[in-house]
């Protein structure tokens, strides 16, 4: 049986889980997570991602790899990179980015040794086959030594690598002990030799997070942004992001945010040749690791986002190639609100949901919902308090489920309305409110049949646009 087809038969195998999603990215089987190495080469968008090939679980990190020609529909392809016994990386391929380095596509990423992945270097790999297959440089680790202000730690990793003019440069993710997150900034002439500059940004601990992780740089609108993923005792895992002015390779910090307060995490970035700075995320499960054996596979992506600066701030939007996978429309305006809920009369799994609210007290959907009500997802707005909330304590009612609620600041600007763009796929619905606050959420209903939606609150609901979206199948 050839990759293909065995990567084609695990997808079968997985087709009537209703909590998988059709239409976002999701590896054929097992675990997933970290997007790795997006880049654009020969025309197609290739798209690397952590895998564990051996179940749905975390361990023995592989990249996986899979290929587009319109940055939606994938199409499997064999693992990039797997462990090598006795090197560098025996324990694991961690994350790392991809880069055209003179014509030659060159993956730089983390490999671990040790039993608990202790032992964190940075190590290169290079393909002369358009991507398909991976050599790994001979001489690996290409960087080992972890500066000295980072102090006791090994959290060393998740390379992000750019060029400027002659130079590449590269951002590790780490931690100064006691102090917080941070990343190091490295430089050099060939990929495999690197002189230390200095810590870019440090963090507080209490505020961004113990540790830092899968950081990202880039200019974006006459700006530059840094992206970094933040966890810690005090911190959940959370993407936080600033903007400001990088000159003579130090970042001043002019505004900071959060990119998402779910459960999307270690997002990687790439410039297309449309010159459009795309992000890709992790969306992690929200449920137990037996649950996550038991169902076979664990871990999924977000749609590929757009990113833009609008009002000082970070602005997203779902890249518009997705508008391809809309089928039948549902559409409604002006719909007055008195807080009891609205029956709509559509129903899905699958959705591609525009939502336009004049609120004028809590306003909200209702997704995923039973036909009696017994399982529902929650979507409400509170402008009075600011507040954008995901309520799960009727979501399911499955064991080792995560129900509690996830919430966001989200300010609205006078005379603005409420602007919510919902893409719910299964278990994932994703969230952008008026193209700025994002939150993810995973749900997992207990029956197929709860597929309804409903609206309430008060004010009046301008627009509600459902598309009925199709599934990105490779079968």
């Amino acid at each position: 049986m050839t990759t293909s087809d065995h990567f084609a038969e695990q997808r079968r195998k997985l087709a009537n889980d209703f909590h998988r999603p059709t239409y976002h990215f999701t590896s054929p089987s097992n675990w997933m997570n970290d997007p790795n190495g997006v880049i654009q080469w020969g025309g197609k968008y290739h798209l690397f991602y952590q895998y564990n090939p051996n179940g749905a679980f975390w361990g023995t990190m592989h990249w996986g790899h899979a290929v587009s020609d319109d940055l939606i529909r994938w199409v499997d392809l064999p693992i990039a990179l797997a462990p090598t016994p006795d090197s560098p990386d025996e324990s694991g391929c961690f994350s790392g980015c991809a880069v055209n380095n003179g014509g030659v596509p060159t993956i730089i990423y983390t490999g671990t040794r040790g039993e608990h992945n202790e032992q964190q270097t940075q190590c290169v790999a290079i393909s002369h086959d358009g991507l398909l297959t991976w050599e790994k440089y001979p001489n690996n680790p290409v960087l080992s030594e972890i500066p000295i202000e980072a102090g006791s730690t090994h959290d060393f990793r998740d390379p992000f690598v750019w060029r400027e003019g002659d130079t590449w440069y590269m951002l590790l993710a780490s931690r100064i002990v006691g102090v917080g997150g941070t990343v190091f900034l490295y430089q050099s002439v060939d990929l495999l030799h690197w002189d230390y500059m200095h810590p870019l940004l440090t963090g507080s601990r209490d505020k961004n997070g113990d540790v830092w992780e899968c950081p990202n740089l880039f200019a974006l609108d006459n700006k530059w942004v840094l992206i970094v993923s933040g966890k810690g005792r005090s911190v959940p895992p959370t993407v936080f992001y600033f903007i400001g002015e990088y000159a003579d390779h130090r970042f001043k910090v002019e505004v900071e945010g959060v990119l998402d307060y779910g459960c999307f995490y270690a997002p990687l970035t790439m410039i297309d040749n449309q010159q459009r700075r795309l992000l890709f995320g992790w969306l992690v499960e929200r449920r137990s690791v037996e649950a996550q054996k038991t169902a076979g596979w664990a871990g999924a992506h977000s749609l590929p986002r757009v990113l833009s600066l609008r009002d000082g701030r970070l602005n997203m939007e779902p890249a518009p190639e997705l508008n391809r996978l809309r089928g039948e429309l549902s559409d409604f305006t002006n719909i007055p609100l008195s807080y009891t809920n609205k029956v709509v009369n559509v129903q899905g799994a699958a959705l591609d949901v525009i939502a336009e609210f004049e609120a004028s007290g809590v306003v909200g959907l209702v997704l995923a919902c039973a036909p009696d009500g017994s399982e529902q997802t929650r979507i409400s707005y509170d402008p009075e308090g600011q507040q954008l909330l995901v309520t799960r304590g009727q979501s399911g009612s499955s064991d080792g489920v995560d129900l509690s609620p996830n919430m966001a600041t989200h300010v609205l600007f006078p005379n603005e309305s409420l602007q919510l763009r919902i893409l719910l796929d299964g278990s994932i619905v994703e969230i952008i409110a008026n193209g700025r606050t994002s939150l993810c959420s995973r749900i997992y209903p207990t029956h197929a049949a709860s597929q309804g939606i409903r609206v309430f609150g008060h004010g009046t609901l301008k627009r509600l646009s459902i598309w009925q979206m199709c599934a990105i199948s490779q079968e």
